[in-house]
């Protein structure tokens, strides 16, 4: 069996600790001592717990687009894609207990200083938003105007419903969100 990576181990172990404990919970020392590596072999690899932060949402952002877009994979309109993208928001959030999103957490629990870790979060959306866009975009039914305004009215419906349902511990909201997106889609 391979031995996970040093720069992997502390990637893994961050992602855990910020996911479920909060950036600003979470210090350098308890990333080391859990991942189980040296200070030194940690500072080979990144040079703050910044770095750390922005390695671990990259990994996250990747992850969970990949998840998403197996999860949609089978379907065949974009309308089927785009409600599909709502029962994969109930999967996830529920298979985490309703923890919510990582980049949204990670953003609330943010000093001002932290700029590398807010353009992660920031591309994340970003990357979420255009995929709406360009989902609507190739559909003959929208203008680039209306794919643009609408995708932008889906992703509030997808942002509100993640967190409304992190603080509700409930998939309602996604529920909720999915039918009123369905209205939107008519």
């Amino acid at each position: 069996m391979k031995k996970t990576s040093v720069k992997n181990r502390i990637i893994e172990t961050a992602s855990t600790l910020f996911y479920h404990n909060g950036y600003n919970q979470t210090g350098i020392n308890q990333i080391i001592a859990e991942a189980g590596v040296s200070k030194s072999g940690m500072y080979q690899h990144f040079r703050s717990k910044e770095d750390i932060a922005v390695a671990y949402l990259i990994r996250r952002h990747s992850l969970w687009f990949g998840d998403l877009f197996d999860f949609i994979a089978d379907q065949k309109s974009i309308k089927a894609k785009i409600l599909a993208a709502f029962d994969y928001l109930d999967s996830w959030l529920s298979q985490v207990s309703f923890r919510g999103c990582g980049f949204q957490n990670i953003f609330i629990d943010l000093p001002k200083d932290q700029q590398k870790i807010k353009d992660q979060v920031l591309l994340h959306k970003n990357e979420l938003r255009a995929w709406l866009h360009g989902l609507l975009n190739t559909e003959a039914l929208y203008t680039t105007e209306e794919a643009i305004k609408l995708g932008d009215e889906i992703l509030v419906l997808i942002e509100g419903a993640i967190i409304l349902s992190q603080i509700q511990h409930n998939n309602w909201p996604i529920i909720t969100a999915k039918n009123t997106c369905k209205k939107l889609l008519l």
